[in-house]
């Protein structure tokens, strides 16, 4: 809460100055029948991603991945949707069992509610009357999905305790620390759009990237969302909370049948609502590249045109997302949350400053029509070296902190490298570098039980 009220005083967002999209056209029942179908859209977008994910991994380990069920193995997702529902459904006898049922729900309503204030579109006709592509808006829609994500955390800390078991419990907290650590810097990384925009308005944000879309004067502020969505997704390499190795299934492990469909049907729709979100804030949302959006003065700008350019650029993402699991391999956990305290939010912070001095120095918003095209330009490139140069500094800093750490490590007393394997009354093995001093009788019961 303390992060959106700090983002909230550095935007200065004022409802009066900042218009959302246009509902006035928009009776109760079509937007019922919008919500209906951006619930379908999620739901099938997620049977197809995970389809799309297995083939992909499939081909980068030269194995063929689902090709059975249905054509190209298209209904494999179905098959075993329908599979895992009619698992037999479990619940641990320390379970606490309300709370047990009701975090799976929490956290899958949690991944839908996000969705609704993304414009997939221009305003369109529908029905008969005239309403943008988006289900609603709000002077600070952006932080609502802030405000969704960390109220969505819960839903895995309560899944976690009402286990009553240590590893859920133990990915529970690690799910909680890792969603506030990158929540930070997500938030922060986004204050550079909302001053260029001047607004938190979905739609306004897509409207004020007309000439310019904001990946390239927000180049840093771009980078550091995508290391932090992959963060707040748990998905590799970032997926501590659910490691196998350490914590089975992390805080689902007890969960079976419907309610593990329900977190990982969520876990698949968050993917598709931060993915949604750097295409609204950095790709201009719906609108279409700038070399075709200039075709007979923007005719691909309009109508369900939207829609295509959204898609596509959503898809390019989730592309990402894949790409990074099959070629990564899981990081440790201090050297995740090391990462985001001491180099993502540091970098943040600095870069905000820049972004703000420089504003003022050009005496207006950046991103508004009332600077020429050579100033524009002239902005972003000075935008752009300064956000390399703090990148390289943070970076040699965070490497030279790192290199102090490694020779404080080495620094420690060494082990003795000879050792008795019997000095503390059992056979201990040596350590790396170690060696064992000269053999002795081995030990009778007797001596073992008397010391």
């Amino acid at each position: 809460m303390s992060v959106m009220i700090a983002l909230g005083s550095l935007a200065q967002v004022d409802p009066t100055d900042n218009p959302v999209a246009d509902f006035s056209d928009t009776p109760l029942w079509l937007s019922l029948i919008k919500a209906l179908l951006l619930f379908v859209f999620l739901l099938l977008n997620t049977l197809v991603v995970i389809w799309f994910e297995r083939r992909v991994i499939g081909r980068m380990q030269q194995r063929p991945g689902p090709n059975r069920t249905g054509p190209f193995g298209l209904l494999q997702t179905l098959a075993d949707g329908v599979k895992l529902a009619l698992k037999e459904d479990l619940t641990p006898k320390n379970a606490d069992k309300i709370v047990f049922l009701f975090a799976p729900a929490f956290f899958g309503a949690m991944a839908f509610v996000s969705f609704s204030i993304i414009p997939l579109g221009p305003a369109v006709w529908m029905f008969g009357h005239k309403t943008p592509l988006q289900l609603t808006d709000l002077p600070v829609a952006v932080l609502l999905v802030l405000a969704v994500a960390g109220v969505g955390a819960y839903g895995v800390v309560l899944a976690g305790w009402s286990s009553g078991s240590t590893y859920p419990l133990l990915g529970g907290l690690r799910s909680s620390a890792q969603i506030i650590s990158y929540e930070i810097a997500m938030g922060l990384s986004l204050v550079a759009v909302f001053m260029f925009s001047g607004s938190m308005s979905t739609s306004q944000i897509v409207k004020a990237q007309e000439h310019r879309w904001f990946i390239l004067p927000c180049i840093v502020s771009f980078v550091i969302y995508v290391v932090t969505m992959v963060g707040e997704t748990n998905r590799l390499p970032f997926d501590l909370a659910e490691g196998e190795g350490e914590l089975t299934g992390g805080f689902h492990t007890e969960y079976s049948s419907l309610k593990f469909a329900m977190f990982f049907l969520a876990e698949y729709v968050n993917m598709f609502t931060v993915s949604a979100l750097a295409t609204t804030v950095f790709l201009g949302g719906w609108q279409a590249p700038p070399g075709i959006a200039a075709i007979n003065d923007g005719m691909f700008n309009h109508g369900w045109w939207g829609l295509l350019w959204f898609f596509l650029k959503l898809w390019m993402f989730m592309f990402f997302f894949v790409w990074l699991r099959g070629a990564l391999p899981r990081t440790r956990y201090d050297q995740f949350m090391r990462f985001g305290w001491k180099f993502l939010i540091p970098i943040t912070i600095v870069w905000v400053v820049a972004v703000a001095f420089i504003q003022a120095a050009n005496e207006g918003w950046l991103g508004t029509n009332t600077v020429s095209l050579a100033s524009r330009t002239y902005y972003t490139s000075l935008l752009f070296i300064i956000g390399v140069l703090v990148v390289g500094v943070l970076a040699a800093t965070w490497i030279w902190d790192g290199r102090q750490a490694a020779k404080a490590e080495a620094a420690k007393a060494a082990p003795p490298p000879v050792v008795d394997p019997y000095a503390g009354g059992y056979p201990v093995p040596p350590l790396p570098g170690q060696r064992l001093a000269e053999s002795r009788p081995a030990r009778t019961e007797q001596e073992v039980l008397h010391g």
